[in-house]
């Protein structure tokens, strides 16, 4: 006798729908288990077996039993294969069993010894791919039971134990009582103010830095990346931890997108699974390779680099973090994923995020071009060293750069100084937004900053005037075939924050400014109907 239940595998953020199919025949007694599986697979007889006794059912204890999970070419892992395999070996050991019921559905568990069905992550992400494949109903631990009902058109069942899973199928009367589940991560023991403490903060908490503020507003409308360099003090991490206050809430498919995500990872907080505001990310420059960007022993988790997608990813003193780690974000910061190659397994997650890097101009943070205010003690090759720890290859890819300067005295006191609040700010950045959608509807893009360049070129160009400019600065070498792209959309992001139908001379100018680190004039911080 045999039977068929499926489960799902994942590879990254890449789901594969997985036949368990289980023959229970005549023959040397033994449970074999085929088809790639890792070490905890293989633990998943013992578990199985003393789950499906414990809870009133009979083991084919005389017979050979056969597990295969197909295809068998990949590598499949994770203890969530439990629950397809035990309801595989029912069904097939069972001749009563109603084998249609799992005609069309997926199931999704670790089970105890007891029968208890634990929590495990990646249940998003892996309804999502039972979805498309054609599968409308789903068995997941009662915890995750909402966050797998994110899924439109998805049937879910919400299960605590073994025995109900069974009920469920044969369709009995009453579903036997069960003990709660457990959620993937409880309550913590101690609790502090870690990313919550930046709910409290507003753009109208910075003083000045008009033309710091105008560009964190051209960067956030259009997606690009920024480089804060500074003098320490200065206030490069007030702007970066108040960017994602000026960033519009994300839309349905983003934050199904950005849940799957850290469904992923196992951070994803129990009773309030959709995560609708982008994240910001401040990763540590001691922090691990696999901590940034991803991996880990076992399964391969996603790092802070995908946990910021559809955000802000804020990098502080940049220059300190390993050289590898810093010349791996190339492919996030053209492409928007990152790859992670270990072995004969590989895994492809998001990364679309817009990051902010944030630096000093010298070892010891004092240095400052005007001589008056220079206290730094730094030696030029020092200085240089320092600087060059950020390759070019890096450099090119990053849009904005601002040099920002300690607040004089009369700016702190001025009172006819600019202090807009950052639902002001959002307010205009999502106006941009819009703009952007409206324009590249039907595109697989949504901002500026993702839109390739040949394609902007051909469809989206500049003014003649604005082109002519674009190409001096590029046949001169003042700017790379990279760089002169970059600008191009910048300049749109630039006339999508001003309301300007197509970037001119004056939008290329301040594109060019940004990406060159020039001091913005004063008339490019104004618009009508306000200022940046």
């Amino acid at each position: 006798m045999w039977a068929t239940t499926r489960t799902v595998s994942l590879q990254g953020a890449t789901g594969h729908v997985i036949d368990v199919q289980v023959d229970v025949s005549q023959g040397l007694i033994a449970t074999a288990l085929v088809g790639r599986p890792d070490l905890s697979i293989n633990e998943a007889r013992d578990r199985c077996r003393a789950a499906i006794t414990n809870s009133g059912h009979e083991w084919p204890v005389t017979r050979r039993i056969t597990i295969l999970l197909s295809p068998a070419d990949l590598p499949k892992r994770g203890p969530h294969f439990d629950l397809a395999i035990a309801i595989g070996v029912l069904a097939a050991s069972e001749k009563d069993f109603p084998v249609a019921a799992l005609a069309n559905a997926v199931l999704i568990g670790e089970l105890t010894l007891d029968g208890r069905v634990r929590s495990v992550p990646g249940v998003l992400p892996m309804t999502m791919a039972a979805s498309t494949r054609g599968v409308d109903r789903v068995y997941v631990p009662e915890p995750q039971a909402a966050e797998a009902a994110l899924v439109p058109g998805m049937q879910v069942f919400g299960v605590r134990s073994l025995n109900q899973v069974v009920a469920l199928l044969t369709g009995a009367e009453e579903i036997p009582e069960a003990p709660a589940v457990e959620p993937l991560t409880g309550d913590p023991l101690l609790s502090w103010r870690g990313e919550e403490r930046l709910e409290d903060v507003d753009m109208s908490d910075v003083l000045g830095m008009a033309d710091a503020r105008f560009s964190l507003e051209v960067a956030a409308a259009g997606g690009h990346h920024v480089l804060l360099s500074g003098p320490k003090g200065a206030g490069k991490t007030t702007l970066a931890e108040r960017v994602p206050t000026i960033l519009p809430d994300l839309a349905a498919d983003e934050s199904l997108e950005l849940t799957a995500i850290h469904s992923l990872s196992g951070g994803l907080p129990p009773g309030a699974p959709m995560l609708t505001r982008p994240p910001f990310r401040a990763p540590h420059h001691s922090a691990s390779r696999s901590g940034i960007l991803g991996g880990g022993t076992g399964r391969v988790r996603p790092g802070d680099v995908s946990k910021a997608h559809l955000g802000v990813l804020f990098l502080d003193e940049f220059p300190l973090f390993p050289s590898d780690v810093v010349e791996a974000l190339r492919e996030p910061l053209e492409s928007g994923v990152i790859t992670i190659s270990r072995g004969d397994e590989g895994a492809v997650y998001p990364a679309r995020s817009m990051v902010v890097f944030a630096c000093n101009p010298c070892p010891c943070g004092e240095f400052h071009p005007y001589n008056r205010d220079n206290r730094c003690g730094c030696t030029e090759i020092k200085r240089r060293q320092y600087r060059n720890k950020i390759s070019g290859p890096i450099a090119d890819r990053i849009d904005i750069t601002r040099f920002i300067e300690p607040l004089r005295q009369h700016q702190r006191d001025d009172p006819f100084g600019s202090r807009e609040s950052s639902a002001v700010i959002r307010a205009r950045v999502t106006a941009a937004r819009e703009r952007q959608a409206i324009r590249y509807v039907g595109q697989p893009w949504r901002l500026n900053a993702h839109v390739p360049g040949p394609v902007l070129s051909e469809h989206w160009p500049l003014s003649d005037p604005a082109a002519r400019r674009l190409d001096s600065e590029l046949y001169s070498g003042r700017l790379t075939h990279r760089g002169s792209v970059r600008v191009h959309r910048l300049a749109w992001s630039v006339a999508d924050v001003r309301g300007v139908a197509q970037p001119g001379p004056e939008e290329l100018d301040i594109a060019l400014r940004l990406r060159s680190a020039q001091p913005l004039e004063l008339r490019s911080l104004y618009r009508e109907g306000g200022a940046a």
